[in-house]
C-alpha cells in the first residue's frame, strides 16, 4: 500500500474597502507572481473574486509544507506586500489544511 502525502493548503477570505480594491488587486496579483517565481515550494497561488461583490476574495495557496508557508510569511516581498495593503482590508481570515492524498482519492483535514 503505497504511503499517503500531505500538500500543505492555506486559504485566505479577505474583504477590502471599495477605495483600495484597484491599488489592492494590482499588489495582490504582484504578490502571487512573486510567490510562485521566487518560491520554489509555493505550489499554486489562486486569486478568486465574487462575482457579485468583487470586494470579496478568496485565496487558495498550495506549499509542499507547513515549513514552506512559514517561510512564505518571512520573505521581503511579502513582508512588503503585508505592510502596504494592512490598512486597506476590512477583514481577513486565514485558515490552514492539509491535503492528504490517498491511494483512490483525496482526504482534507482543516488546521486552524
Amino acid at each position: 500500500m503505497k504511503e499517503a502525502s500531505v500538500i500543505f493548503i492555506v486559504t485566505v477570505r479577505l474583504e477590502i474597502y471599495n477605495q483600495h480594491l484597484r491599488a489592492f488587486m494590482d499588489a495582490m496579483k504582484k504578490q502571487a507572481r512573486n510567490s510562485l517565481e521566487r518560491e520554489k515550494d509555493c505550489r499554486q497561488f489562486d486569486i478568486c473574486v465574487d462575482p457579485t461583490d468583487p470586494r470579496r476574495m478568496f485565496l487558495y495557496e498550495i506549499y509542499t509544507d507547513r515549513a514552506s508557508f512559514e517561510a512564505h510569511l518571512k520573505t521581503g516581498h511579502f513582508l512588503e506586500f503585508d505592510r502596504r495593503v494592512k490598512d486597506w482590508l476590512v477583514s481577513k481570515k486565514v485558515e490552514c489544511w492539509e491535503r492528504f492524498e490517498t491511494e483512490g482519492g483525496i482526504a482534507f483535514k482543516n488546521r486552524r
